[in-house]
């Protein structure tokens, strides 16, 4: 059997098997990353796990200990959109939104204002970069990404000196794009995040389209869930966990209804059984895992009823940003 040692801890690990216990059958994680949640499932019973990853750095990671599990673990590199092209009458499935800490830890990766590497972002290594969107973006498509994405209060004049400094140098490196938005934005008090932590996760959200992911991949997750089957999700931040809570509120909902205020709707078979409220870390994950103090675990049961598209209308996605050709 392969160790149990990982280089990063999975967030809320324990309520999540708490939460969907007994563990058993076949499951998929859809962020495997460096195979924490894999490894729980699969020590609490699992039959088999579908590993997940976009990243090809997580792939290869995994080549030196995937194979003490034989074939209850499979892996496959795609996305977790796509998850019902992978596997199919899933007894479970995990999501752990947001980047990992394996990613940010690794400056080469541009994914962390705190180490000086690349300025690039991209979970699948491919595709247009955190450098072509700054570099090429106008100052509307900057700061409509920095406040919808970021929640960024000072997104249009972050906006303009990115725009206004690109002009004498071209950004290249995460440290360059952290330096300026020290410099214009107020010096922060103790306690407080740093100034780019916002734009940041912006970029990162722009150029990995997380939120169209996000989506996409909940109603896979449903299409590939059998009766029963229960989808875990994690997420880190408010507008994450917000479309999470209205997914599970949507397809839990039997219609019906109504009031003088709005009209009653058509019933219908729900999709979804929530099985808790958001459920945070404790104590001692805190004292042990500090990068779980915003998370948020959410978990639903499928039920029998067809799979159905949600009402993306309804799940306070984040204004959509149409990243230009960069």
């Amino acid at each position: 059997m392969a160790s149990d040692a990982a280089p990063h801890v999975p967030v809320l690990l324990k309520p999540l098997l708490r939460e969907c216990a007994p563990i058993s059958g076949r499951w998929l994680d859809g962020t495997f990353g460096a195979g924490g949640y894999a490894k729980g499932l699969l020590a609490a019973g699992a039959d088999h796990v579908t590993g997940v990853d976009r990243d090809p750095l997580a792939h290869e990671m995994a080549a030196e200990w995937v194979g003490g599990y034989g074939s209850r673990l499979t892996l496959v590199r795609g996305t977790f959109s796509k998850m019902d092209e992978y596997a199919k009458d899933l007894d479970g499935v995990v999501l752990d939104l947001g980047v990992s800490s394996m990613q940010l830890d690794q400056a080469e990766r541009g994914f962390s204002f705190m180490r000086d590497g690349p300025l690039d972002m991209r979970m699948s290594q491919d595709g247009p970069s955190a450098a072509d969107f700054v570099n090429s973006a106008d100052v509307d498509e900057i700061a409509d990404v920095l406040f919808h994405y970021g929640e960024e209060r000072q997104s249009r004049k972050i906006a303009r000196a990115i725009v206004m400094d690109r002009d004498k140098q071209r950004f290249e490196t995460t440290l360059q794009l952290a330096s300026l938005i020290e410099r214009i934005l107020p010096r922060k008090k103790p306690g407080q995040s740093h100034p780019a932590t916002r734009s940041f996760q912006a970029i990162r959200i722009a150029v990995n389209d997380e939120f169209g992911e996000l989506v996409a991949g909940l109603e896979a997750a449903e299409r590939a869930l059998k009766e029963g089957g229960q989808l875990a999700v994690v997420s880190f931040h408010s507008l994450e966990d917000r479309v999470v809570k209205r997914f599970f509120a949507q397809r839990a909902s039997t219609g019906g209804g109504g009031s003088r205020y709005a009209p009653v709707q058509e019933a219908k078979t729900p999709g979804f059984e929530q099985l808790s409220k958001a459920i945070g870390p404790d104590d001692d994950e805190l004292e042990r895992n500090p990068r779980a103090r915003s998370a948020r675990l959410r978990v639903g049961r499928r039920t029998d009823a067809p799979a159905a598209p949600v009402d993306r209308a309804a799940l306070g996605l984040p204004k959509p940003v149409l990243l230009g050709t960069m």
